[in-house]
């Protein structure tokens, strides 16, 4: 085996991204600066050679990739194992809405217990098993090339934490944007981070960090 290249994306700020919401299976548009941050991913990747698009095959990163597509002309190949974390009972509810209808349970669903399931949802640990095993998949099935995926926050978080030894669960601290690019090398078993973060391509328009 050689080594694999994954350009992970994250999709375009959503409705509920402004509002606060989770999202989880569940969906909500693009705003209109979700379409400007997807139609500058696009253009920045249109400058990149690359041979495939793995993406999530929720709504939310089909509108992001339709964006990618029209720029640099390939077929994505849509993928259910690629999706945001199932929060069950918590989707289309703020975080304080789930703390004030369910006292205690968010947190501990959140992360705080990371083998704790959600009614009608998955754990965090789940989340990650199912997350790493598909990038890796997707990695081993790319030997030798370069190729972006589009997912979710979640699947940028759940990456992050695997590459850097975090277990799962472990508090958020660093960022996290919509359509920021976050670069992997892959080879034998073995993860490597070249960049996270990587938002120079949106000049400007609005970030969420969620």
């Amino acid at each position: 085996m050689s080594q694999s290249r994954l350009v992970v994306v994250r999709h375009g700020e959503t409705q509920w991204n402004v509002a606060r919401r989770i999202q989880g299976y569940s969906d909500s548009p693009l705003t209109p600066t979700g379409v400007l941050q997807a139609q500058a991913l696009g253009k920045r990747l249109a400058r990149e050679p690359f041979d495939a698009i793995h993406a999530s095959d929720l709504g939310r990163v089909r509108e992001t990739v339709e964006h990618i597509a029209a720029r640099t002309g390939h077929t994505a190949r849509f993928d259910e194992a690629l999706r945001e974390r199932c929060y069950g009972i918590f989707e289309g509810k703020t975080m304080d809405e789930s703390e004030a209808e369910y006292p205690g349970q968010w947190a501990k669903y959140r992360g705080h217990d990371p083998h704790a399931v959600p009614p009608g949802g998955e754990s965090v640990a789940q989340f990650q098993d199912r997350i790493i095993a598909a990038l890796e998949r997707v990695a081993v099935e790319s030997d030798g090339k370069t190729v972006v995926v589009a997912a979710h926050g979640g699947v940028c978080g759940a990456l992050f934490r695997h590459v850097m030894g975090l277990p799962p669960g472990t508090p958020r601290s660093w960022s996290l944007y919509n359509a920021s690019i976050n670069r992997f090398k892959y080879r034998k078993g073995k993860w490597e981070m070249e960049v996270w973060g990587d938002i120079s391509h949106l000049s400007g328009e609005s970030l969420q960090d969620l």
